[in-house]
């Protein structure tokens, strides 16, 4: 009987990655600031922006914003097809997840809860009684703190060698997926697959776990 391989960790983006959706394009929506903020995340995306500034100035747009209207955007919360199976197999298998993401807490928090991942991060949208302020909290979760989540969660759960896994669509997860043993570009921005290990091209995250499989990462026949 062959060896069970060793749990790992595997972390990842949220937005157009664990999720389909855009959320700060999603919430200028609302404000009929849609365009704009999206010709600014595209461009930050691409590389061609700082990321503090340009989060900052996209944020500014969704003042007046309700925090009670992000509800309408995540009912259902529009998972990317495939990331329950890939989930729920690393869970069975004894790996550790989480998110660490550029988006915002009120849908990461979501998001982490219903996947059951171990931990996440995302940018705090600041607030009075229920309104958003047009700014961001001042702990900004860039390139450069995506990476050093990496570093960390693998430190703190004690993660073999060879066993770190970082998951991201953009030119924000770069650093993030140079600081993990194996980067995963998934359906990703040019620049971001130029430092890839794996680039998964299909919509459906759960083509990860043959991946791993064959690399002896996974059992590759399924648990329980």
């Amino acid at each position: 009987m062959a060896d069970t391989p060793a749990a790992g960790l595997v972390v990842f983006d949220m937005d157009s990655t664990l999720i389909q959706i855009e959320c700060i394009d999603e919430i200028a929506s609302l404000t009929g600031a849609g365009d704009e903020v999206a010709a600014i995340t595209e461009r930050a995306m691409r590389g061609e922006l700082d990321f503090e500034q340009s989060l900052r100035a996209r944020v500014s747009c969704l003042k007046g914003v309700s925090v009670s209207q992000f509800q309408s955007l995540f009912d259902p919360i529009p998972f990317t097809p495939g990331v329950h199976q890939l989930i729920q197999t690393l869970r069975a298998q004894g790996w550790k997840t989480a998110l660490v993401s550029g988006g915002f807490t009120w849908f990461a928090e979501q998001v982490a809860s219903q996947l059951q991942l171990d931990w996440f991060a995302a940018n705090e949208l600041e607030q009075q009684q229920g309104v958003l302020t047009g700014t961001v909290g001042t702990k900004i979760v860039d390139a450069r703190f995506k990476a050093q989540t990496v570093i960390d969660l693998k430190r703190r759960w004690q993660i073999e060698s060879g066993r770190t896994i970082a998951v991201g669509d953009g030119a924000n997860d770069r650093d993030m997926l140079q600081a993990a043993d194996i980067g995963v570009a998934f359906c990703a921005k040019p620049t971001l697959k130029e430092v890839a290990d794996i680039c998964i091209d299909d919509n459906d995250l759960s083509l990860l776990l043959p991946l791993l499989q064959q690399r002896g990462l996974l059992q590759a026949e399924p648990v329980g």
